[in-house]
């Protein structure tokens, strides 16, 4: 019987990819060093043993959809700045993200598992870290799906080393064809690419990010000799400066310094006659 526990150990062994194993191991009978010889015979091990190395230049592409409704982010990455330039390599990241436009996959694991060429992304990938002699993997995937009024927009920024995705919702369905909507959503996701927010709101910022910050700020001022009594109330109104840098609805405009996206929405919705919200954002950078 093949176990989900001798699955595991063949991928610890080998760094192959579940379903390789699991058919390795059908293949062998159970067999798990047999299983690691398969897929060295078949080049997957060859592919896996070059997943230790750091790959950190790469590609990030987007799809959008004709209607505005579906879009994706995907990172593809790989070892060196030379290869993420080859018409290969970009070619080979265009096809895995048209072929993601086309499923339905929505998280990363999904996307692995897509059909591509009589297999699967997985393996899509695993072959062509063959063929380039490099560690590559398909690292991060993103999809939003709008369910009713309003966009998805997409944006990359300096030849693929940043990519955003980001949904603003409307209460009328005519918004989202006018050219002042689109204008916002477009100055949205430039100032996303540009400032690299942590967050949409407050809510959204990771409580030991905060913390983090709240211990650097508070060394900081024993070591500028300020009173213990006094130090929380300082603290307070520097996470609040953190605040504003960090989340997207309070940052600064990069356009217009003087405005916050969220007055930027707001003054938009207005003039719109509608009420717009940022609903939800992503901002990928290669190798972070």
């Amino acid at each position: 019987m093949i176990t989900a526990s001798l699955v595991k150990e063949l991928r610890d062994k080998t760094n192959a990819g579940m379903m390789d194993c699991k058919k390795a191991l059908t293949e062998t009978n159970g067999d798990l060093e047999a299983a690691v010889t398969w897929l060295r015979e078949k080049g997957i091990s060859k592919a896996a043993g070059k997943a230790d190395r750091e790959a950190s230049e790469g590609i990030i592409a987007a799809r959008l959809s004709d209607d505005g409704k579906t879009g994706l982010l995907v990172e593809v990455n790989c070892e060196t700045d030379f290869v993420s330039r080859n018409e290969n390599f970009v070619a080979f990241v265009d096809e895995i993200a048209d072929t993601l436009a086309a499923s339905d996959a929505k998280t990363l694991e999904e996307a692995l598992q897509v059909s591509k060429d009589g297999g699967t992304v997985e393996e899509f990938v695993k072959a062509k870290v063959i063929e380039l002699g490099e560690n590559i993997q398909l690292r991060k995937f993103e999809r939003f799906e709008l369910s009713d009024n309003g966009a998805i927009a997409q944006y990359i920024h300096m030849g693929g080393k940043v990519g955003v995705l980001v949904e603003v919702g409307a209460k009328q369905g005519e918004t989202a064809a006018k050219d002042e909507f689109r204008e916002l959503v477009k100055d949205i996701t430039l100032h996303i690419a540009a400032a690299a927010p942590k967050g949409l709101a407050r809510e959204d910022i990771p409580e030991d990010l905060v913390e983090k910050e709240k211990d650097v700020f508070r060394a900081q001022l024993a070591n500028e000799g300020k009173p213990a009594e006094i130090i929380d109330k300082i603290i307070m109104g520097k996470i609040g400066k953190f605040f504003s840098e960090t989340c997207l609805l309070e940052q600064a405009f990069v356009k217009d310094p003087d405005n916050t996206i969220k007055k930027l929405v707001e003054n938009a919705g207005k003039s719109l006659g509608d009420d717009l919200e940022i609903r939800r954002f992503v901002r990928f950078g290669l190798g972070e």
